[in-house]
C-alpha cells in the first residue's frame, strides 16, 4: 500500500495499534503462563503430592499396626497387651480410612492416571488380605493364644506385610516420576515462553523504531518542509503580505508547502477581483436603495388593504363557529331524545313480553281449574256411589252415608268455584289479549319515534358537521389572510431593511475597498 494515501491519523493510529496489539500479546502470553505454572502447582499440590503423603501415611500406619499387633504378641502383662491391642486396632481404622481417601482421590481426581488406579487398587488387594489377619492376630493375642498368633505372623502376616510394603513403594515410586515429569514440563514451558516473550519484545521494539522512521518521513513529506518555514510564511499571509517569496526551493507535489503558495497565488488574484468588485458593489448598491424606497411605500399600502380584510374574516368566523355550537347542541339534544326513545321502545317490549308470560300463566291456570273440576266431578260420582252403598246397608251404613254426602256437598262447591274460577281467568285473558295487543301497538308506535328521532338526529349531525367544516375552511381562509398579512409586514419590513441594507451595502463597498488596499500585491501575480 502506497503510504502517501494514508493520512497521519491513520499512520498514527496503526502504529500505535501494532505496539498495543503487541503489549496486549506479551501480557496475554504472561498471565496464560502464570496461569499454566499456578494450574501446574495446584495440580501437584492438591493431586500428586497429597495423594503421596496419602500413601506415605498409609504405609506408617501399616507399620504402627504391625508393630503394635507384635507387642501385643509378646507382651507379658495384661494391661500392656490390652493397650497395643487398642494401638493396632487404631491403626487399623486409621489405614481403612487412609486407604478409602487414596482410592476416591484417585477416582475423583482429574490429574489421576490409569495406572495410578491400578496400584491403587492393588494396594487395597494386599490390603484385603493382609487386613483379616491382622484383626485376628490382634484376637489371638488377646484371647491368649500366643503360639497361634506368633505362627500367624511368621506365615502369614510377614510375606502379606512384604507384599503390601512393596506395592504402596511402588505407587509411591509412580507418583516421584510423575513429580518429576512435571516439574520437567513446567521447566520447558517456562523455555519456551521465554523465548516467546523475548522475540515479541525485539520484534515491538523494531516495530516502534521502523513506525517512528516512516511516520517522521511522511510528515516531513506531507508538510514539504519545517513547521518553523511554514509558520513564517503564514505570518506574511496574515500580515498582507501576499508577495513575500519564499526561499525553501520547490515544494513536493501535495504538501502543505505547495498548498500555501497555491493559496497565496490565489488570494493575490481575488483581492485583485475583489478591488475591482468593490467599486461595482457601491454603484449598484445605490440604485438598489432607491428602488427599495418605493418598493417599501407600496408594500405598506397592501399590508394596510390585508389587515382590514382579516378583520372582516375574524367577524365571518365568529358567526360561523357559533351557528356550528349551536348545531353541535342541537345534535347532542337529539342523540339524547333517540336514547330515551330507544329506552321507551325498550320498556314497551319487556311489557309485551310480561303482558305474553301472564297470558300464558293464565291458560296454564285454566287447564288447572279444569282438572280441579273434573277431580270434583269425579269426587260427586263417588260420593254418589258409596251414598247408593250406604243405604244398602241400612243401619250400619247410616254414618257413611253422611260423610258420603258431605264429601258430595264438598265436590259441588269445588265445582262450582273451579267453574267460577275458569271464567274469571278467561276474562283476565281476553283482557291480557287487549293489552298485549295495545303494547305492540304502542311498540310499534315507539320503533316509528325512534326511527324518527334518529333520523332527526342524523340530519342534525350532518348539519353540525357541514357547520364544523365551513368554520374549519373558514378559519383557514382567516389564517391564510392572516399569514398574509404577516408576511407583508415581514415583507414590508424585509424591504426597510434590504433599503438599510443598501445604504450599508454602499458604505461598505467603501469601507472594503479601504480594506483591500492594506494587502500588498506581487505586481506579476496581479498581472497574471
Amino acid at each position: 500500500m502506497n503510504d502517501q494515501r494514508l493520512t497521519v491519523r491513520t499512520k498514527l493510529t496503526l502504529a500505535f495499534s501494532l505496539l498495543t496489539c503487541m503489549v496486549l500479546l506479551v501480557s496475554i502470553l504472561g498471565v496464560v503462563s502464570l496461569g499454566n505454572a499456578n494450574a501446574a502447582f495446584e495440580n501437584y499440590v492438591n493431586g500428586i503430592n497429597a495423594r503421596a503423603t496419602l500413601a506415605d501415611k498409609i504405609l506408617a500406619a501399616v507399620d504402627r499396626r504391625a508393630i503394635a499387633a507384635r507387642n501385643q504378641v509378646l507382651a507379658n502383662g495384661t494391661r500392656d497387651a490390652d493397650i497395643e491391642k487398642e494401638a493396632a486396632l487404631r491403626a487399623d481404622r486409621e489405614v481403612g480410612a487412609l486407604l478409602g481417601e487414596l482410592t476416591n482421590a484417585v477416582r475423583e481426581g482429574s490429574s489421576a492416571t490409569d495406572k495410578a488406579r491400578e496400584l491403587v487398587r492393588q494396594i487395597g488387594a494386599v490390603e484385603a488380605q493382609y487386613g483379616p489377619v491382622a484383626r485376628a492376630i490382634v484376637e489371638a493375642a488377646a484371647n491368649n493364644r500366643r503360639d497361634q498368633a506368633i505362627t500367624m505372623i511368621n506365615e502369614q502376616c510377614r510375606p502379606l506385610l512384604a507384599q503390601l510394603v512393596a506395592a504402596t513403594d511402588a505407587y509411591a515410586t509412580f507418583s516421584r516420576t510423575l513429580a518429576a515429569q512435571l516439574v520437567k514440563d513446567s521447566d520447558d514451558r517456562y523455555t519456551s515462553r521465554r523465548l516467546m516473550l523475548i522475540a515479541i519484545s525485539i520484534a515491538a521494539a523494531a516495530a516502534a523504531a521502523i513506525s517512528g522512521l516512516f511516520i517522521t518521513r511522511g510528515l516531513l513529506r506531507a508538510l514539504g518542509t519545517e513547521p518553523a518555514v511554514l509558520s513564517e510564511i503564514a505570518g506574511h499571509i496574515a500580515a498582507g503580505n501576499l508577495g513575500a517569496e519564499s526561499t525553501t526551493g520547490a515544494a513536493p507535489a501535495g504538501s502543505v508547502l505547495a498548498s500555501m503558495r497555491d493559496m497565496q497565488a490565489n488570494l493575490i488574484r481575488l483581492i485583485s477581483e475583489v478591488r475591482t468588485a468593490s467599486s461595482n458593489v457601491a454603484t449598484g448598491a445605490g440604485e438598489i436603495a432607491s428602488g427599495n424606497q418605493d418598493l417599501s411605500s407600496r408594500t405598506e399600502q397592501q399590508a394596510a388593504s390585508l389587515q382590514e380584510t382579516a378583520s372582516s374574516m375574524e367577524q365571518l368566523t365568529s358567526t360561523v363557529r357559533l351557528n356550528a355550537d349551536n348545531a353541535q347542541q342541537a345534535s347532542g339534544l337529539a342523540n339524547n331524545a333517540s336514547e330515551v326513545a330507544q329506552r321507551g321502545s325498550t320498556a314497551v317490549g319487556l311489557m309485551v313480553d310480561t303482558m305474553t308470560d301472564i297470558s300464558a300463566s293464565s291458560a296454564k291456570i285454566a287447564e288447572i281449574t279444569a282438572i280441579i273440576e273434573g277431580i270434583a266431578f269425579q269426587t260427586n260420582i263417588l260420593a254418589l256411589n258409596a251414598a247408593v252403598e250406604a243405604a244398602r246397608a241400612g243401619e250400619q251404613g247410616r254414618g257413611f252415608a253422611v260423610v258420603a254426602s258431605e264429601v258430595r256437598s264438598l265436590a259441588q262447591r269445588s265445582s262450582s268455584a273451579a267453574k267460577e274460577i275458569r271464567e274469571l281467568i278467561s276474562q283476565s285473558v281476553r283482557k291480557v289479549q287487549d293489552g298485549s295487543h295495545i303494547a305492540n301497538n304502542a311498540g310499534e308506535t315507539m320503533n316509528q319515534v325512534t326511527h324518527a328521532i334518529a333520523r332527526v338526529t342524523d340530519i342534525m349531525g350532518e348539519i353540525a358537521a357541514a357547520s364544523n367544516e365551513q368554520s374549519r375552511g373558514i378559519e383557514q381562509v382567516n389564517l391564510a389572510i392572516t399569514q398574509m398579512d404577516e408576511v407583508t409586514q415581514q415583507n414590508a419590513a424585509l424591504v426597510e431593511q434590504a433599503a438599510a441594507a443598501s445604504k450599508s451595502l454602499e458604505e461598505q463597498g467603501g469601507r472594503l475597498a479601504e480594506a483591500v488596499s492594506l494587502f500588498r500585491l506581487d505586481t506579476r501575480a496581479a498581472g497574471a
